[in-house]
C-alpha cells in the first residue's frame, strides 16, 4: 500500500452523496479521480481539483481505494466485476468500498469476488445525505477484515464523521443499513400521512410543521421531509424509487428470517402506489401526493 500523500482513491457514482465524497478526497490533497455518466459531475469533481476517467474501469485503474456509490447491487456488480469490470484494474491488495444498499448476501458475494481478486472489500452503507458528504460527515455502516478497515482508513478519514465497526466480514454493514432503512420509510410514510391528516382536518400546516416539531411526535425524517410539502417541491433529494428498492428488500429479508415487519410492509404499499401514480421519480415526500390525490386534497403548490 502506498503512503498516504501518494495514495490513489477512486469514487465511482458522483451523485449528491459520491459528489461530495470525492470533494472532500480532492480537498485532502490525495490524488483522486472519478467518473459518472453525468458530464455536469464530472466538471464539479473538476473544479475541485480531482480528475476524472470516461469509465469506471479507467477511473478505477491503480487505485488503492475504490469508493463505489451507485443505487443498487446490480449496478454494484456490474460496475465491479462485469465485463472490462473496475475491480480488476486495482492495486493488489487495495480496498472496495461498497456503499450501496443493498441484501446482506449480495454483500457477502462481492466480498468474496474481490478477495479472489486479491482485494479487500469494506461492506460500508452510508447515511448522512447530500449535506453531510459535502463537509465529511457521513455515518458509516461499515463490517469487513481489520485489513480491510486500515486500508480504506485515510479515505475515511476525510469524508466520515462517524465510522461504526460492525464486525469483522460482510453482511453485518448491509444488516446495519436495511434497519436504519425500514426506519426511514416507516417515518417519511408516518409523516406523509400526517400532513395529509392535517389538511383534511382544515389545519394551518405550517403551524403543523411548528408544533410538531416542538412536541414528542417529531422525527428526523419528519423535520427533513415536511418543509418539502410545505413548498411543494418534489424535486428528488431521495426519490421513490429509493424506498421501493430497500423495503423491497426488507420485505424479501422478512420472508426469509419469518419475521413479521407489518409497519415496513404498509409503508412499501404507499411507496409503490406513489411509484404507480408516475412519481418514482420525485421526492420520497411525494407520498403526500399521493395520498392528496386518494383523498381529493389540495397540497401547497411551489411558488
Amino acid at each position: 500500500m502506498t503512503t498516504t500523500t501518494k495514495l490513489k482513491a477512486a469514487v465511482i457514482g458522483l451523485g449528491s452523496m459520491g459528489l461530495g465524497m470525492a470533494r472532500c478526497i480532492a480537498k485532502s490533497g490525495m490524488e483522486i479521480t472519478g467518473f459518472d455518466l453525468n458530464p455536469d459531475a464530472l466538471k464539479g469533481l473538476a473544479q475541485a481539483g480531482g480528475k476524472t476517467a470516461v469509465s469506471a474501469a479507467e477511473a478505477a485503474a491503480g487505485s488503492d481505494v475504490l469508493v463505489i456509490v451507485v443505487v443498487n447491487a446490480a449496478q454494484t456488480r456490474m460496475i465491479l466485476f462485469g465485463e472490462n469490470g473496475a475491480a480488476a484494474k486495482m492495486q493488489r491488495g487495495g480496498v472496495i468500498v461498497s456503499c450501496a444498499t443493498m441484501s446482506p448476501e449480495n454483500a457477502k458475494s462481492f466480498a468474496k469476488e474481490a478477495q479472489a481478486l486479491g482485494l479487500h472489500y469494506l461492506d460500508a452503507p452510508i447515511s448522512g445525505g447530500a449535506a453531510k458528504a459535502a463537509t465529511g460527515d457521513l455515518t458509516f455502516m461499515a463490517s469487513g477484515a481489520q485489513e480491510a478497515f486500515a486500508r480504506a482508513k485515510p479515505v475515511l478519514d476525510v469524508v466520515a464523521g462517524k465510522v461504526y465497526h460492525l464486525g469483522d466480514a460482510a453482511g453485518a454493514g448491509a444488516s446495519f443499513k436495511m434497519v436504519n432503512q425500514l426506519l426511514a420509510g416507516v417515518h417519511i410514510a408516518a409523516a406523509c400521512e400526517a400532513m395529509t391528516f392535517a389538511a383534511r382536518l382544515g389545519l394551518d400546516l405550517d403551524k403543523v410543521y411548528e408544533v410538531i416539531t416542538a412536541s414528542a411526535g417529531n422525527s428526523w425524517m419528519f423535520e427533513n421531509r415536511v418543509p418539502h410539502i410545505l413548498e411543494g417541491d418534489y424535486a428528488p433529494r431521495s426519490a421513490i424509487s429509493i424506498f421501493t428498492k430497500d423495503l423491497g428488500i426488507i420485505s424479501d429479508m422478512s420472508r426469509q428470517e419469518k419475521f413479521p415487519v407489518q409497519m415496513a410492509s404498509s409503508a412499501l404499499q404507499m411507496f409503490l402506489a406513489t411509484a404507480a401514480c408516475g412519481m418514482e421519480g420525485d421526492d420520497d415526500a411525494s407520498v403526500a401526493r399521493m395520498i392528496a390525490q386518494v383523498c381529493g386534497l389540495e397540497l401547497p403548490k411551489k411558488s
